[in-house]
């Protein structure tokens, strides 16, 4: 096989050939032609379709948007994907006060513009009936992009007022899509439609460099010649939107506090939804074709029965709104959505092709098709199928999802005895034979006409597949100073806990410089320079601590204090330790050639950080000491397919594994998952839980005893002593939050000498606290997964109103419900007043109280999407993963520990969508303090990620508890949980005999101008971070790695920030030569302590004959010339006694 890469549109020859079939002769030339195609041909017909007429643009009209985002993602490998353009709609509901995603409004005005392009237009646009359905918004006709070149001249204040006008908004930093900012004459921008964010370098009015940028460091990447920015908001104040919104101030006062707020040009979250009022025509995209287009509708019954539906709900929805906006309800409201005429009617129309799944007469015109059957399960009549084929000269072509898995099925068809060939070459795959390349497709068929079969790799490995290409962008994971705020709360290590004051510069001796202030107990401030700023911490442990005085004799008694009561806990933690190390594990071999398959084989991009966790843990699993590793990330994040890589590691060298979950129906879906990664390779997975009956059981637990069974998935009744391994080689605990104590102690039996991997997104405060003074280790999944969105959580007290309005609008977009009511007792009463609330939804009831069989099959038909829908109890917390649900209700929320909250509000939003939580309390009940925390820190954390700041918040309220019991809380509160986890970690390192080294402090006070100007990084938050990195500088490497930055990210250094610079590299010799001390007095620097040898003095008299060196006590005195950068003097001095090599 060829090495070169592979081509844009690796079908397309395929397509040409399809083009002769029979029944797409049969309609040419008919202006409004029905043609009849099985779903699994659909791709294949239409891209031959489309080749076969020279009419563009062509639409292809969809029942939905997945199946418009399917069909274009499979024709890009017979067409090439520039010439194909997705129009989705807006992923939120009419009147929903709730911006569209940037990433779809930017690409519907993307299209809107490329269709105008000529040359460059797409030749096909896709689209559900929703988008067609929907106006357009004022100005998206005749729109253009901002055009950004290298060499380009630009205007840099009027580039940020144009990004203002489209939408965009002006942060310090740019994380999201939507975003830019401006430091200088450098402006980053993140453009709605791409994904990776862009820096534009100016010279004066040139455009000197662009360059692609991580939002994780910040750094950027590869350089770009030239970019169109599209905007970031649909609704746009061209010429005339304000002017309609003043109009509507007197004529529809309900609405006053919006129309005020657009009639002024804010820009502000919700805009949109307001846009039916604010556009005059109403414009579609369908009017924009002209005359040469063609219309491809795909299954166009369902697509009427589905823009009926659409109308129907809009109007519902605008009856349920009008009487909370109080406004009349008989008053017809602007639609969002036109009558679904305007598509169907057949005068004024453009020429029309109908595709229906069957035909509608047995002579109709049609392309016959079939697909593949489960291959897994009945290879040989596949093999059988295949060889006829092969003897009737056809083309069978193996479509591969990624390039890495080519080899494994020429493989897989060579084992079947099918000799298949690995080609990226279009044309050769054409000819008669049998042949595999890399073209993702949803849907395999075969075509007996055209003697054409494709065979898609989910078709092989029998699982169906959801295929993301989005880049994933990293978070910079949270630093020392997470959020720290103007009034918040420190630990100096000498002064103790002090509130921080804000940062400020101040002029000492001429010098200008910045400072932390930070107030004490009396009223006492203390300026803390900033390159001491590794002085202090943030304060984590409580509401409000108690300050203490300045001085630190307060605090060195709280101190003392706190020590020798975390003497015990060390002990204990010590034994813990000891046993761990002192076992003996199984060294894991390296990675395999198998492993690396199967993990290319994943549909999504890995995030950063589930790359590190992996890398850490498979580190672990091949050390001789035996993993004990907290994976904690959010809901959500990723942590199933960190455990399934583990798992195929251990199975690799003949190891087992057991996967332990709380819950039966979390076992049956991590039993698929597992299963559908692991197909296509000799592992047997089994799912050990209530739902199995007595024989199958049995079944299982022999199978685990004489080895046969390598991967078991189960609950608590793995732990039984009934139970025996073969070869137990890593147990995996998922939801780990969820075992109580005696499950630990049979878990610690069960695995003193096996690999352990906990997995939560809250951690219970013992485990974390554990893991944080590193008897565990931990790892972090920060980085939400890529388009996922923050959940919109209303906490608030149970209103009928709100509950329905909350279900119409998810049945509107198709999606699904959970309801969380924790009484068994009266769950099926709440079911029934919904079901007369909402009379269309179809409800089901779920609760653990149900037998097995009723349960499993209630939460399958829901999964399947036969129930809209599912009132439950707090059941589903534990890791049931349902796409399609994004909008949860939980009544007496009071009621749920903070962690459950957040489990149960990770349920939603897990496909893209944006997601609702409603988290109700009882009307008029005084919630008890925890409760109102607990119901304000779930409100406050909606951010991706949060869950493991929710733990920190719960050892906060609930105060962390000791590993032993209740009595360490009230240390933590005196000292800051972070004090609190160095203590426990000097007095473990005491009690193993280790040294503690003592951190020395380097004081550097020379006088220079040595500070960040505002001009230069205009936002405290990243001063703050700035000064943080360089505080913790250790080698010239480092230092030059944060000079790069900053001219990367702000532009070319100021002197104070060069100075800086300058200063970071003295502290650099000092700490390679030991000296703590460079102390300025009026023109002459003092440096100690420091020995010098005969040959040194020598050395000295020559460098700087003015020099003083005395041996006792140790210093070296050194009058700076004026003028001269003190810095720069002392480093070439130090360098010139002390070469490398003295260190």
């Amino acid at each position: 096989m060829s090495t070169s890469s592979p081509t844009p549109h690796p079908l397309g020859t395929l397509a040409t050939q399809v083009a002769n079939e029979p029944g797409i002769d049969a309609i040419a030339g008919q202006r409004d032609a029905v043609l009849a195609v099985p779903e699994v041909a659909r791709a294949t017909v239409l891209a031959a379709l489309i080749n076969n007429t020279t009419r563009r643009p062509i639409v292809i009209a969809t029942p939905t948007g997945t199946m418009a985002q399917s069909i274009a993602e499979d024709l890009a490998a017979f067409l090439g994907s520039d010439a194909i353009e997705f129009f989705p709609s807006w992923e939120t509901l009419p009147f929903e006060r709730v911006s569209p995603a940037v990433l779809t409004m930017g690409s519907r005005m993307r299209t809107m513009w490329r269709m105008r392009q000529g040359k460059i237009a797409p030749s096909v646009i896709v689209a559900g009936t929703r988008a067609l359905l929907q106006k357009l918004a004022p100005g998206s006709t005749t729109l253009e992009p901002i055009h950004i070149a290298v060499g380009s001249t630009l205007n840099i204040d009027a580039l940020c007022e144009q990004l203002v006008h489209c939408g965009y908004r002006r942060e310090t930093i740019v994380e999201h899509r939507g975003e830019f900012a401006r430091r200088g004459a450098i402006v980053d921008i993140f453009p709605s439609t791409d994904d990776e964010p862009i820096r534009v370098d100016m010279w004066g009015d040139d455009v000197e460099r662009l360059t692609h940028f991580t939002v994780a460091d910040q750094r950027s990447t590869d350089e770009i010649t030239s970019v169109e920015i599209f905007p970031a908001r649909e609704l746009l104040y061209v010429d005339g939107v304000q002017d309609r919104a003043r109009e509507l101030i007197a004529a529809e006062p309900w609405g006053r506090e919006q129309w005020e707020r657009l009639s002024e040009g804010q820009i502000f979250d919700g805009m949109e939804s307001w846009l039916p009022w604010l556009t005059e025509s109403d414009d579609l995209l369908t009017d924009h074709l002209g005359d040469d287009a063609l219309v491809i509708m795909v299954e166009p019954r369902r697509m009427g029965e589905r823009a009926r539906d659409l109308l129907a709900e809009e109007d519902d929805l605008a009856k349920a709104l009008a009487t909370s906006w109080a406004r009349d309800e008989n008053v017809s409201f602007p639609r969002l959505h036109v009558e679904a005429e305007r598509i169907f009617s057949t005068s004024n129309r453009t020429p029309t092709i109908s595709l229906i799944p069957t035909a509608e007469s047995v002579d109709g015109p049609a392309v016959p098709a079939s697909g593949w059957g489960p291959i897994v399960h009945d290879p040989a009549s596949f093999v059988r199928r295949i060889n006829e084929m092969l003897s009737e000269k056809w083309s069978i072509v193996v479509t591969a999802e990624t390039p890495e898995s080519i080899p494994r099925l020429v493989d897989m068809m060579r084992g079947h005895g099918i000799d298949f060939t690995a080609t990226n070459d279009a044309k050769k795959i054409a000819t008669p034979g049998a042949w595999v390349i890399f073209a993702p497709q949803s849907r395999g068929a075969s075509l007996p006409n055209s003697r054409v079969a494709i065979i898609c790799e989910a078709d092989l490995s029998g699982r169906r597949r959801t295929r993301s290409s989005r880049h994933t962008q990293a978070r910079s994971s949270g630093t020392v100073f997470e959020d720290l705020q103007p009034g918040g709360y420190v630990v100096h290590a000498h002064h103790g806990v002090g509130k921080y004051e804000g940062m400020v510069k101040r002029s000492i001796g001429g010098v200008e410089r910045d400072y932390l202030l930070i107030a004490y107990k009396g009223g006492d401030k203390l300026y803390v320079p900033t390159e001491q700023i590794g002085v202090i911490r943030q304060y984590v442990g409580g509401e409000a601590p108690t300050l203490h005085r300045m001085g630190g004799s307060d605090f060195a008694r709280a101190k003392s204090r706190v020590r020798s009561a975390v003497r015990e806990v060390a002990q204990e933690l010590v034994l813990l330790y000891q046993r761990r190390v002192s076992a003996v594990g199984h060294a894991f071999p390296p990675d395999t050639p198998w492993q690396s398959e199967m993990e290319n084989a994943f549909p999504f991009i890995e995030t950063p950080d589930q790359l590190d966790a992996i890398a850490a843990i498979k580190t672990d699993m091949e050390s001789e000491v035996p993993m004990d590793r907290l994976l904690c990330g959010d809901v959500g994040f990723g942590k199933t397919e960190v455990a399934v890589r583990a798992t195929f590691k251990a199975i690799q060298d003949g190891k087992q594994v057991a996967v332990l979950v709380p819950t039966t129906l979390l076992a049956t879906q991590h039993g698929n998952t597992f299963s559908e990664r692991f197909a296509g390779y000799p592992i047997k997975v089994e799912v050990l839980s209530r739902f199995l009956t007595n024989a199958e059981a049995k079944k299982v637990i022999n199978g685990l005893k004489s080895g046969e069974i390598d991967c078991v998935i189960g609950t608590h009744r793995l732990l039984q002593d009934s139970i025996q391994f073969k070869n137990l080689g890593l147990l995996i605990v998922d939801e780990e939050q969820r075992f109580g104590v005696q499950h630990k102690e049979a878990m610690k039996r069960m695995k003193t000498n096996v690999d352990v991997l906990s997995m939560s997104a809250t951690p219970i405060p013992r485990t974390l606290e554990m893991s944080l003074v590193g008897i565990r280790d931990l790892s972090l999944l920060q980085t939400p997964p890529a388009d996922r969105q923050p959940i919109l959580t209303f906490v608030g007290e149970q209103s009928e109103q709100v509950a329905i309005e909350a279900i119409r609008r998810e049945l509107l977009r198709e999606g699904q419900v959970f309801w969380v009511h924790n009484r068994v007792q009266s769950i099926e009463e709440r079911a029934a007043e919904i079901r007369e609330w909402v009379p269309e939804a179809r409800v089901a009831v779920a609760h653990g109280q149900m037998d097995e069989a009723t349960l499993e099959q209630i939460v399958l038909d829901f999964w399947e999407g036969n129930f809209d829908v599912l009132v439950c109890t707090t059941i589903i917390e534990s890791g049931i993963d349902m796409p399609t649900v994004n909008t949860l209700v939980v009544e007496r929320a009071d009621l749920l520990g903070l962690g459950q909250m957040h489990q149960l509000r990770g349920r939603v939003g897990r496909s893209g969508h944006r997601a609702y939580a409603y988290l109700f309390h009882p009307r008029d009940k005084v919630l008890s303090h925890e409760a109102y925390e607990r119901l304000r820190t779930i409100g406050e954390s909606t951010d991706l990620g949060s869950g493991f700041k929710i733990a920190m918040r719960d050892l906060e309220i609930r105060g962390a508890g000791n590993l032993l019991g209740e009595s360490q809380s009230g240390h933590i509160a005196a000292v800051g949980y972070d004090l609190y986890c160095q203590l426990v970690t000097e007095a473990v390192s005491e009690m193993k005999g280790e040294s503690v080294a003592e951190n020395a402090e380097i004081k550097v006070d020379i006088t220079m101008d040595a500070h960040l100007p505002d001009d230069y990084v205009p936002s405290q938050d990243l001063r703050l971070e700035a000064y943080r990195r360089l505080a913790t500088v250790r080698t010239s490497e480092e230092l030059t790695d944060i000079e790069t930055e900053w001219r990367d990210r702000f532009g070319p250094l100021p002197e104070p920030a060069q100075a800086l610079i300058s200063v970071g590299a003295l502290r650099v010799e000092c700490l390679r030569l030991g000296i703590t001390e460079i102390v300025t007095n009026a023109n002459t620097i003092r440096i100690s302590p420091i020995k010098l040898r005969a040959s040194q003095t020598m050395t000295l008299r020559r460098l700087a004959s003015v020099a003083v060196y005395k041996e006792e006590p140790g210093f070296i005195s050194l009058p700076v010339p004026r003028g001269a950068n003190p810095a720069v003097t002392v480093i070439a001095l130090l360098q010139g006694l002390f070469d490398s090599s003295d260190d």
